[in-house]
């Protein structure tokens, strides 16, 4: 098989050839600026000026040179910065982003911290109203992405559109967390309102992404960090009543417009609503966060593996910083055996490799992944490849 139909293959939980492997598909599955350097140098490749792909978090897009050196079947596109916003940097080390948060990086510093939301304290809906919300038809934002996508269309290799996240963690940056949470305690058509708002935006932006580019790509990516690493940041009957409904009309709105397998990045313990957001269109679960309640991988397989893949589960707390080489591979194998039967998984890091991982652990994740992850899948037993 080639990379394209392994993918799509595992993700329609059937079972390919190999199970699949991502990093930096989506900008959750990528690494940290510093590791990447690293990285590039243990590989015996030429240093490059990595290209941010997400400022906040500090991660990059990884180039063909590393893709094609550690077997990675997909290939990510992200979509461009806005024309005209209120980005701008502040002073040397504060940064306001395009929806008006402040986010500061001292030095020394491994990614920027949210240190201003512009929407705390009192306000009413007639204030988000007013907010000066991003343009989603700036040109900025979708220039050159036909041309990139019908590039990587021209390869063997899956690829995987970022969209922005729906509603629920913009919205948390804007109002500031602890009003957020208040808020959903206490003023749900205020939150709502805050919601809906930030959703007509990110949604306005996936539409006319997807528009340009829905029928060539092969997987769509979205996300919305709804856990913890005890439970959901919301009970479940509050998502049900507020997040839900606007997660489905995202939702429902990017199946109108592609055929590709839609992912879904949400952080923490999500078990208690994963039959929910297969409900509203999930049809592939990242990132596993197996150190979070209730998200043991093997329970996971055998309640839900039948209506929705999983993609990530490599432990990114402490096996993939703290390990061994051959932790890591352990770790590895592990996984495939408890999600890779039937098809239905895609291997990567639980989150972006953080800029304290050896790069001999990076190295080591993707080579165990080929190692353990033939089919057919021996139970504890390690088929290498000829």
């Amino acid at each position: 098989m080639i990379p394209r139909e392994r993918v799509l293959t595992a993700l329609a939980r059937r079972e390919p050839d190999l199970v699949p492997i991502d990093l930096g598909g989506v900008r959750s599955t990528t690494i940290h600026v510093e590791g990447y350097r690293r990285l590039r140098a243990h590989l015996g490749l030429p240093p490059v000026e990595p290209v941010i792909s997400d400022r906040m978090m500090q991660v990059v897009l990884v180039d063909e040179d590393v893709a094609r050196a550690l077997d990675v079947d997909t290939r990510g596109v992200i979509l461009g910065a806005p024309d005209v916003s209120l980005d701008a940097d502040l002073d040397a080390e504060t940064w306001r982003d395009e929806w008006g948060v402040t986010r500061a990086k001292p030095p020394g510093a491994a990614w920027y911290d949210l240190t201003g939301s512009p929407l705390t304290g009192p306000i009413a809906a007639a204030d988000v109203a007013r907010y000066p919300w991003p343009n989603p038809d700036d040109p900025g934002r979708y220039r050159g992405l036909q041309d990139w996508v019908a590039a990587l269309r021209r390869t063997e290799y899956a690829v995987v559109l970022g969209l922005p996240p729906a509603c629920v963690h913009v919205s948390q940056y804007l109002r500031g967390f602890e009003d957020w949470y208040v808020d959903a305690a206490s003023d749900k058509r205020l939150l709502g309102a805050l919601l809906d708002a930030v959703l007509e935006v990110n949604l306005a932006i996936a539409c006319k992404a997807l528009d340009l580019v829905g029928g060539a790509v092969d997987v769509v990516a979205a996300s919305d960090d709804l856990g913890t690493q005890s439970g959901l940041q919301v009970s479940p009957p509050t998502f049900r009543e507020v997040v839900k409904p606007r997660l489905a009309r995202f939702f429902e709105a990017v199946h109108a417009r592609t055929a590709a397998p839609v992912y879904f990045h949400t952080c923490g313990s999500v078990y208690d609503i994963i039959p929910d957001l297969i409900d509203v269109g999930v049809d592939a679960l990242n990132p596993v966060q197996v150190a979070a309640a209730k998200m043991e991988p093997a329970r996971l397989k055998l309640e839900f593996g039948d209506r929705i893949s999983f993609w990530g589960a490599i432990d990114t707390q402490r096996v993939m910083p703290f390990g061994t080489p051959d932790e890591v591979a352990a770790e590895v194998a592990r996984r495939i055996r408890e999600l890779g039967p039937g098809g239905g998984y895609v291997v990567s890091a639980v989150h972006n490799l953080q800029a304290e991982v050896p790069p001999e652990n990076v190295c080591r994740l993707f080579r165990a992944a080929r190692e353990w992850g033939r089919y057919p899948l021996e139970q504890g037993t390690r088929r290498p490849l000829a």
